[in-house]
């Protein structure tokens, strides 16, 4: 069992940064590849970027390549997204999920979530 707890969501204007973190409880966090969802009022949830086992990183190359960045410690648990020149259209409930070592795009293949975080970026 893997527990997950995002934070660092909040209200920003248009080109400000946000850097949000989703901290790990339970088994070798080393051994599981984290991804970053999410989901807008109204719209189907969607993938942002995942982290592997071996540091490995997948973007979505369309909305948020040259502006996010996954990271992750493993000594503290953590996964970050630091989000850069943030948009209107990034605003959304945010959320991380993981799965066994090598990581994906599709949420399906996710085992846990946690509870998400809010992002909401004002024009």
């Amino acid at each position: 069992q893997v527990q997950l707890v995002e934070s660092g969501g909040g209200l920003v204007q248009a080109g400000d940064s946000l850097r949000l973190s989703c901290a790990a409880s339970g088994r070798p966090f080393s051994s599981y590849a984290i991804a970053w969802f999410r989901q807008a009022t109204g719209k189907e949830r969607e993938f942002v970027a995942a982290i592997g086992w071996t540091f490995n990183n997948i973007y979505d190359e369309d909305s948020v390549k040259g502006r996010f960045t996954i990271s992750r410690d493993n000594g503290r648990n953590t996964v970050y997204l630091q989000m850069n020149s943030l948009k209107p259209e990034d605003t959304a409930v945010y959320s991380c999920a993981a799965r066994l070592r090598v990581p994906t795009t599709r949420s399906s293949d996710y085992t846990y979530w946690g509870q998400g975080t809010q992002v909401t970026v004002s024009s």
